[in-house]
């Protein structure tokens, strides 16, 4: 494994919970890139930072999980902030100040997997950094996508489709929530559309539900697997360890990198069901506790005797 380029926006979340306000670091992309490194699989995160206080928090919080950050996501432009409003169901409700124009990357290949999604594929003009990024990479690793939809600032909705089509074609995994889905077309069925994004390109297309799990769909097969009952204190970053630990559990496979993207299309019934089944106890254990909080290997060790994902 040669890891993981993650790209896309990191923040600062300000959660508001009944209890008083604290702030966190966030981000969907950099939520992604802790999950894979807490599991094991080293990841390095381009994205654009400030040089301030909220800029030094991001930096410690990545540190502490053991993600590489690139010398080029530090800016001039001031750290981006999301306030999170929690309330009674554990929800959480978004209000954002947020900029996206990242440096370029260069030297940039030698990497398995590049994920990205969220803010930073639809909000301008970062966008078309992205994903220039992503065309440029594809030849040599595997791309991942989750479009983790914020209605706010993804403009209306038919551009929102248009960019989030436009990266679901070049990517092999996407997963996507039902929200997400349920935004991007009102009234459609949540397996329809995944497999209709499916006959795009990818080889994988996951659905979220929340507490009724996940369907996920292939070339040849679909699986709908259950969610872990759980405790649930809030749903923050739930979606990106499920995205996180699925990518891990792929890879511990060897169905990620270009040199493998045919094995992945050839997914078998049994391994989607443990690949997806992995990511839904990783999640389960996200929203048992506060905040954007994945779960380490060694917390998963007594569990999955066999390994990650097994």
């Amino acid at each position: 494994m040669t890891g993981v380029l993650v790209v896309g926006e990191a923040l600062i979340d300000v959660v508001t919970r009944a209890g008083g306000s604290a702030a966190h670091p966030g981000g969907s992309p950099l939520n992604v890139a802790v999950g894979l490194a807490r599991l094991g699989i080293p990841a390095l995160l381009h994205t654009a930072i400030g040089a301030d206080d909220y800029g030094d928090l991001i930096r410690s919080h990545l540190d502490d999980s053991g993600v590489r950050l690139s010398a080029e996501s530090v800016t001039d432009a001031p750290t981006s902030v999301a306030e999170a409003a929690i309330d009674e169901r554990g929800a959480a409700e978004y209000v954002f100040q947020i900029g996206w124009d990242p440096r370029p990357l260069p030297a940039a290949d030698g990497f398995d997997i590049v994920h990205t999604g969220s803010i930073a594929t639809v909000l301008a003009p970062g966008r078309d950094t992205v994903r220039a990024l992503v065309e440029a990479l594809r030849p040599g690793a595997t791309i991942s996508f989750d479009p983790n939809v914020r209605p706010k600032l993804s403009g209306p909705r038919e551009e929102a489709l248009r960019l989030v089509l436009d990266l679901v074609r070049l990517a092999d995994v996407v997963k996507a929530s039902d929200e997400d889905v349920e935004w991007l077309y009102p009234g459609r069925d949540l397996a329809e559309v995944a497999a209709e994004w499916r006959a795009l390109g990818p080889a994988v297309v996951v659905v979220t539900r929340g507490g009724e799990g996940a369907i996920a769909v292939t070339r040849s097969d679909s699986v709908d697997v259950p969610a872990p009952a759980t405790h649930l204190v809030d749903t923050v970053g739930a979606g990106d360890s499920f995205m996180a630990a699925m990518l891990a559990a792929l890879d511990a496979r060897s169905l990620t990198g270009a040199a493998h993207r045919a094995d992945l299309a050839a997914i078998d019934r049994a391994t989607l069901l443990e690949v997806v089944g992995f990511a839904a106890r990783c999640a389960a254990i996200t929203v048992s506790r506060a905040g954007a909080n994945p779960p380490w290997f060694d917390e998963l060790a007594a569990a999955e005797s066999g390994g990650v994902g097994a």
